[in-house]
């Protein structure tokens, strides 16, 4: 029986061969690696990366889909978790001694930003990330200081992760079409993280972008005086957009409580 696509939990499924190929080729899977699939649908990819692996893991919401996986794959080759991405512990998944865990999907459309969030809290556990996004949120995601889809979460997964936008991906390549175009992101855990309190950053950023046409003094005024902007290498006069994420991390840091 063909499954419906749920608007609910957006499903647009991917069918092209081409695109499919491509993204397996940019993933790279390669024996012994641990691997876990968020939203692997009807398995198109789950398929082509167990042409590769022995065995990944698969997180899938849809019962139906799921029951679907169970009756499609043998337990050895796919371990499946049954249950929502934006709830699930990441870090239960055994990664082999010495590596770390690589993870790939078709994210949702409806809950990217609140799942790579999600994801975020478990980077010191993972190797890479491969998603396809709306070509927009990857936009926002690699974008830099001066453009005008710069802002929060920009700054935040940036302090995390080095991002590049792979290739795009067009609305022809799914089944139902969406109506955008989509994006493959690779995300990797950077190894030269400034040191800064994630929640705090958070917070500055947060501030410093809810009203992104003011100039960044009158953004962030009660939290910081303009002497301290000036202190962190930034132009009180500037705009949140233009400001760097090491002048965020170096504001962030002046609300750290002095021992």
């Amino acid at each position: 029986m063909k499954h419906i696509a749920r608007k609910r939990f957006g499903q647009n499924f991917l069918t092209d061969k081409f695109v499919l190929d491509a993204i397996i080729e940019a993933i790279n899977p390669e024996p012994g690696q641990a691997m876990v699939e968020i939203g692997p649908g009807l398995a198109a990819m789950t398929a082509l990366i167990l042409k590769r692996l022995p065995h990944m893991h698969v997180v899938e919401l849809d019962r139906d889909l799921v029951v679907r996986l169970e009756k499609a794959f043998p337990r050895e080759k796919l371990t499946i978790h049954s249950g929502d991405a934006l709830k699930f512990d990441f870090g239960q998944i055994p990664v082999p001694e010495g590596q770390k865990l690589r993870v790939v999907g078709n994210l949702p459309y409806n809950i990217s930003s609140p799942l790579l969030f999600h994801l975020a809290e478990f980077a010191h556990l993972i190797e890479d990330q491969h998603f396809m996004l709306q070509k927009e949120v990857v936009e926002r995601m690699v974008a830099e200081p001066g453009s005008k889809v710069y802002g929060r979460l920009s700054v935040m997964l940036q302090w995390r992760y080095d991002m590049s936008l792979l290739f795009i991906v067009p609305p022809t390549a799914f089944d139902p079409p969406p109506k955008v175009d989509s994006a493959i992101v690779r995300m990797i855990p950077t190894r030269r993280k400034l040191a800064c309190d994630g929640a705090t950053l958070e917070a500055v950023v947060t501030k410093a972008f809810s009203q992104r046409r003011k100039v960044i003094r009158n953004c962030v005024a009660g939290m910081f005086t303009e002497a301290q902007l000036v202190e962190a290498g930034i132009d009180p006069q500037t705009r949140p957009e233009t400001v760097s994420l090491e002048q965020y991390v170096a504001l962030a840091n002046l609300l750290r409580p002095q021992s």
